[in-house]
């Protein structure tokens, strides 16, 4: 393993420099005894930062303890630090040295503005922005603002496609879903409840106008958006577009193939989601073209209750309280 033999190099590099000063055969318990104890050290000071960071973001957040925590431990780090503990019991040495423990306090205290910033999570934060502004400037200004030329925007779309098929959006949105897991199914209705007769179902209808735009050095790049009808137990159906985050089940199946997303281990999942939409949700109102046109859906799809359908009518009837009166006059 890389890790391995890297320890191997930097142990090797090591005798080699002190090779030419007083290093012994006749001394290599010595030799090996300060190194697993200073090695003890440092990964106790490592272990204690990160233990300090996880107590300080559950603090600021008033979040609890969370089990996936462990499974995102270095476990080669964790191995090296009972392997030397073990070693140094075997050799009836003293684990850790007084002194150590001011040096650990010492150490920590000059990493508090680190831990402060949760230096930890720097990737997250990153990551989770990256993709919302990849997002909103690579796909959602060429769907919901109009160009001034051969596209009027969302809006319009929403409105022709009413007229050409006679129904109606009670409210005039692109609905986006964002998943807790990151998984975006090909089709919304594969989140339906095919064990449950109670419940909202959607069903995919045909697609809004197509749009075509040059980018990038493409011509004619086409767009679409999917309308659904929101079935419901004796009501009248309700149409919305809705589509999954694109961005965020990508990185879904990036996290799946393990040879392309080791620099991912620690990627906190939830935090990506909630920075993710965090930040699209400012972008989006920030821009006079796109504001009021996108509608963020949070759907936890690991929640066997939850049903995307009743969430989704949920939504629309926060946004809209008379849409079913919206409707009827439709009708």
């Amino acid at each position: 393993m890389a890790w391995t033999r890297v320890a191997a190099l930097i142990i090797l590099t090591v005798l080699f420099v002190s090779g030419s000063q007083n290093f012994e055969l006749s001394n290599k318990h010595v030799w090996a005894t300060s190194i697993a104890r200073n090695v003890l050290y440092i990964l106790t000071i490592q272990g204690l930062k990160g233990v300090c960071v996880v107590a300080y973001k559950m603090y600021r957040k008033g979040q609890a303890l969370d089990a996936k925590l462990l499974d995102r431990m270095n476990r080669h780090h964790v191995m090296m630090f009972f392997a030397c503990v073990a070693f140094l019991i075997l050799s009836e040495q003293d684990v850790l040295d007084r002194s150590v423990y001011l040096i650990i306090l010492a150490s920590l205290v000059t990493d508090i503005p680190n831990i402060v910033k949760k230096k930890d999570n720097k990737i997250t934060m990153n990551y989770a922005m990256g993709m919302a502004c990849s997002y909103f400037e690579g796909y959602l200004v060429h769907v919901l603002p109009s160009d001034g030329a051969k596209f009027f925007g969302f809006l319009e779309n929403i409105r022709a496609y009413e007229d050409n098929q006679g129904v109606v959006f009670p409210v005039k949105k692109l609905f986006v879903v964002v998943t807790k897991s990151l998984y975006s199914p090909p089709a919304l209705v594969d989140f339906n409840k095919s064990d449950r007769h109670d419940v909202a179902k959607l069903e995919a209808c045909s697609a809004l106008s197509t749009i075509q735009k040059d980018v990038a050095g493409v011509l004619g790049r086409t767009y679409k958006n999917t309308a659904y009808k929101i079935y419901r137990r004796a009501a009248r159906p309700v149409c919305v577009s809705a589509e999954g985050g694109t961005p965020l089940a990508t990185l879904f199946r990036v996290l799946r193939n393990r040879d392309l997303s080791d620099e991912l281990v620690g990627l906190d999942r939830e935090e990506v989601v909630k920075d993710f939409l965090t930040f699209l949700r400012k972008i989006i109102d920030k821009s006079p073209e796109c504001s009021g046109k996108c509608e963020l859906i949070y759907f936890n799809d690991t929640d066997r209750n939850l049903n995307l359908a009743d969430v989704l009518l949920d939504r629309i009837r926060e946004l809209a309280p008379n849409f079913e009166e919206i409707i009827a006059e439709r009708r």
